[in-house]
């Protein structure tokens, strides 16, 4: 989502909006980092978990999770003047992954959350915005109880293309949260910038 218009008696430029997706495995910490950095009270879809989800959702790890986003959340943040992002929570759990192809419609680009206690979870993320060749950025979720791991380490074991970021964050500080998404809006634009050229060239 990119939207822009001109003030026509100052000829000023108003302000830009992208569109970021906020992705990941089951609780992980999405609906908590789009809460954290959010200036306006986030939109959150989140149900109490049941007893007939617990066949299909994998709560290990995570045993005192007590809700899930069944279809999005929704924040804003400006990053800078003129220059606003509009982030889109997805939903963790594999039945609800037919919202991501909505969701991802005009975005600019996406954090995927990981748990180093949980790698694998983030894996089907990855896989989906590497084939949609949508640029995004892993942002370690730093848990008090997991071992940590550098960016380098957890770039190998998810097997990501050369130049992915990698960075570390706790998803419960705003600052900390907003630096993945400045890194992210970078990474993006030199990407697109660099298919720009490409398909010119």
């Amino acid at each position: 989502m990119v939207s822009e218009h001109s003030d026509a008696t100052s000829g000023e430029t108003a302000a830009l909006a992208l569109k970021i997706l906020v992705a990941g495995g089951f609780g992980v910490g999405k609906t908590t980092l789009v809460g954290a950095v959010s200036e306006i009270r986030p939109l959150r879809t989140e149900e109490l978990l049941s007893e007939a989800g617990r066949s299909v959702d994998d709560t290990g790890g995570v045993d005192r999770k007590v809700t899930t986003t069944v279809a999005m959340d929704f924040g804003r943040i400006t990053i800078r003047s003129g220059l606003s992002l509009y982030l889109f929570g997805t939903p963790g759990q594999d039945r609800f992954w037919f919202l991501w192809d909505e969701l991802a419609q005009g975005a600019l680009g996406a954090v995927v959350l990981a748990d180093t206690r949980r790698l694998e979870d983030c894996f089907p993320a990855v896989d989906y915005f590497e084939h949609r060749r949508i640029p995004f950025v892993v942002a370690v979720n730093c848990f008090t109880d997991a071992r940590a791991y550098g960016a380098h380490e957890v770039s190998r074991a998810l097997d990501l293309d050369r130049g992915t970021p990698v960075v570390l964050c706790d998803a419960r500080d705003r600052d900390s949260g907003k630096e993945v998404l400045v890194r992210l809006v970078e990474y993006a634009g030199r990407m697109h910038t660099a298919r720009l050229l490409d398909s010119v060239g």
